[in-house]
């Protein structure tokens, strides 16, 4: 079930791409990230409380705090880079430079998780690799 939901998200990512490069077209970048963070709190709350998880907040232990937090602290400069990017160049090529992420996930998920991998998925990682920088260094 989890490729379901993977494949979903790979989906709406690219999505939010297209809709957010066009978002930024006459706005500044950090506002237009704003706008949708707002949107996004609204949405991500209103889920928890329609499931009846309101309750389990008081119960997350501090370590979880500290790693949510940070994560969260990443996440925005994750997206003010990515608007930036995409405020300054196309689509096309900004997102296979960001989607460069699966790489650096799976070296630190090898390096600070112990994560198992497998020549196949190393070969994958560097196909991801070229193909990232090859699409987005493509003259036109």
């Amino acid at each position: 079930m989890w490729i379901v939901f993977a494949l979903l998200a790979a989906l709406s990512a690219a999505i939010v791409v297209i809709f957010s490069k066009i978002g930024v077209k006459d706005v500044d970048s950090n506002l237009a990230f704003a706008i949708q963070s707002v949107l996004i709190i609204i949405v991500a709350w209103s889920v928890v409380a329609w499931q009846g998880s309101l309750s389990q907040v008081t119960r997350i232990e501090r370590r979880t705090w500290v790693f949510l937090i940070l994560a969260g602290i990443i996440t925005c400069l994750s997206s003010l880079f990515s608007f930036r990017a995409l405020k300054l160049g196309d689509a096309g090529k900004v997102s296979p430079i960001t989607n460069l992420s699966f790489v650096l996930a799976l070296i630190f998920g090898i390096v600070f998780l112990k994560e198992k991998i497998n020549w196949v998925v190393i070969a994958g990682a560097v196909l991801m690799a070229i193909g990232g920088v090859m699409i987005a260094t493509a003259r036109e």
